[in-house]
């Protein structure tokens, strides 16, 4: 399975010196991961992708949150595409355990 779609990158601070940025998976995409990632979900429901930003793609998981996925943008790929929190980014997202 792979997704394309647009989401706002957001701060979340998780201790005083240390912050992580996400992107939520719009809700309609998180149904679709949710039905595709049935029974492949690993520790806290977390599902494995490959997720690609303007050139850069990388491995990483997506979570579970209240209404959605969240999925961890590093600073390595913020720095390499130039975004940061409140910018918007492209993302393509393709679930990697599915036969």
């Amino acid at each position: 399975m792979e997704v394309e779609f647009e989401a706002q990158l957001r701060p979340w601070d998780v201790r005083k010196h240390d912050s992580w940025t996400f992107a939520d998976l719009p809700t309609d995409v998180a149904d679709e991961v949710a039905d595709a990632a049935e029974g492949v979900s690993r520790g806290f429901g977390s599902v494995r992708v490959e997720v690609t930003i303007g050139q850069t793609t990388w491995r990483t998981s997506i979570f579970p949150s209240a209404t959605t996925y969240v999925l961890p943008v590093k600073a390595a790929v913020r720095r390499a595409e130039s975004v940061q929190a409140g910018d918007v980014a492209r993302i393509r997202l393709r679930l990697v355990d599915l036969a």
